[in-house]
């Protein structure tokens, strides 16, 4: 298998050629503001060599934070029309009902509620309304509204409901996106159709940023289907990336991850990935990243996706070093007054800062100027003061330490896998950690864990009068045959995750069973 991984950062952009399980070839280039303009320049650096040129690649695996940004930013959002069913239950909470106000605004268009969803044990809580249904979606045609999203109560153990509500507006409003909260979301109404909104509102988006990386791609000259990276480390087509954009928003920390256990070889330790803005802490399980359990949230909106459970602080190669309070351990020597960060040159570092004949003094300036590390021209760093530079990078260590005495799980020391530009920063020595571990292409982490990514498939289900065995090895098989249907290998399909939770408030021995599998996308013909 020959593969190309892109990894979008909000400093740099990387590509890797990755053969049978080797790096051949890395490249790294600034991000521009556009994001396709820094693939375009990365894979113009890598089609340089003939492998990429004249070989076949069998896959382009992009990895990018484009879609949560907008999000953050409140930017490029569509407005959606929101559909409820569950009437009579949860009517004192409407959809919107917990965003906060500037975002609502820009993306509540139709808010619609009717009776029907189901129970928590699958029986049906009230009939659909038809009728309502219809009527709605011939106001949603009349609005103008061209992005809606779909949520029923309990709909992820019986998505019925939902599937009569997409038909009928299929009918009524066949120019309409339609988003299905059961598709992406877990039990749990609220954060579930908090996601089908958001994913709504980033339907239009999704649909121009993926044309532009084909275009991205078709320009470099490279024929090669192309995935989109998940926020679990998998793979999804374009074109599901398309219908679902909201499942890629962790996807960056997520390949650096992947990549640092490919890279190392290590499938339990701690990470960190200092990138150029920001330094992001998790933890290796298996070689996946641990998930968070609790609420995630994004741009302030709750939801419950399959997310990293990260730990990220205001720390890169570009955080801008300013006057400001003394860091907590400051280094002994009387330097002045001084933080690191959050600020960041961002992707201008090879423009703003020292070494590279800029006049903004950043991490890496300090960096260099206390010989850590040799980038740009160490000589125009020669100015920061020896004391300075050893104080920032002191200052960076305590940050680090926090971040990973916040992640870790555990009392004892636990090795560390240190990826990212910005991973100088990362001294050997730290509290709580057994060994740094550092790896070739390291740099490039990101971009390894979008090249490597496989193609995974979820259930999670309630099941009833089965033993505990029997509910598990069902749950299993419904999570292989969708990872199947969405292109994996079903020999290399292993388990990466099972939960089961005995329900003792339903008759018949009821279990929840949740089971994720992961396994290598299907060669081509």
């Amino acid at each position: 298998m020959r593969r190309i991984g892109i990894d979008v950062g909000g400093t740099n952009t990387d590509a890797v050629l990755l053969e049978d399980g080797r790096v051949v070839h890395a490249v790294k280039t600034p991000t521009t503001e556009d994001v396709t303009g820094g693939i375009v320049a990365a894979l113009r650096k890598l089609s340089q060599h003939s492998e990429v040129a004249r070989g076949r690649i069998d896959g382009v695996v992009i990895g990018t934070t484009h879609f949560v940004n907008a999000v953050v930013q409140r930017r490029n959002l569509s407005r959606v029309a929101a559909i409820r069913i569950g009437l009579p239950a949860s009517a004192s909470l409407p959809p919107f009902c917990d965003w906060p106000e500037d975002l609502a605004t820009l993306v509540r268009g139709e808010i619609v509620m009717l009776e029907g969803g189901h129970e928590y044990d699958g029986r049906e809580f009230m009939p659909f309304d038809d009728a309502g249904m219809r009527d709605a979606a011939r106001r949603i045609r009349d609005s103008g509204l061209r992005s809606v999203a779909v949520a029923a109560s309990f709909s992820p153990l019986d998505p019925s409901h939902e599937e009569r509500a997409r038909k009928i507006l299929a009918e009524e409003c066949p120019d309409a996106h339609v988003t299905l909260s059961h598709e992406l979301g877990r039990i749990g109404l609220l954060e579930r159709e908090n996601a089908a909104l958001l994913n709504a509102a980033l339907i239009d988006l999704a649909r121009v940023t993926i044309a532009g990386f084909r275009d991205a791609i078709a320009a470099s000259r490279i024929e090669a289907p192309l995935f989109i990276t998940q926020n679990d480390g998998t793979v999804m087509s374009a074109e599901m990336a398309m219908a679902l954009p909201v499942m890629s928003f962790a996807s960056g920390a997520t390949n650096s991850m992947r990549g640092a256990a490919f890279l190392s070889g290590v499938q339990d330790a701690m990470v960190v990935d200092v990138g150029g803005t920001s330094s992001d802490v998790g933890q290796l399980r298996r070689g996946f990243p641990r998930e968070a359990n609790s609420v995630v949230e994004i741009g302030e909106v709750r939801t419950l996706f399959r997310m990293p459970d990260l730990f990220s602080i205001g720390l890169g190669g570009g955080s801008i070093v300013s006057e400001g309070p003394r860091p907590s351990r400051p280094h002994a020597g009387g330097t002045p007054a001084f933080q690191v960060g959050p600020r960041s040159v961002g992707y201008r570092l090879t423009e703003e800062a020292l070494v590279f004949g800029g006049t903004t003094l950043t991490a890496t300036d300090a960096a260099a100027a206390a010989g850590v590390v040799e980038i740009g021209d160490a000589k125009k760093a020669a100015g920061v003061p020896r004391d300075l530079a050893r104080a920032v990078l002191d200052a960076a260590k305590a940050k680090l330490e926090d971040a990973i005495d916040r992640m870790k799980t555990e009392a004892g020391d636990v090795p560390l896998i240190a990826v990212g530009g910005g991973a100088f920063l990362v001294p050997d020595r730290l509290a709580g950690v057994s060994d740094v571990i550092r790896v070739a292409h390291g740099d490039c982490a990101n971009a390894v864990g979008a090249a490597i990514a496989q193609i995974s498939g979820e259930t999670d289900q309630v099941y009833r009068d089965m033993i505990r065995e029997d509910a598990i090895a069902a749950a299993e098989a419904l999570a292989v045959e969708r990872a199947v249907a969405a292109g994996a290998e079903r020999a290399s399909l292993q388990i990466v995750d099972v939960e089961d939770m005995p329900l003792a408030y339903l008759p018949g021995n009821a279990l929840r069973v949740r089971v994720r599998v992961a396994g290598e996308m299907q060669r081509p013909a």
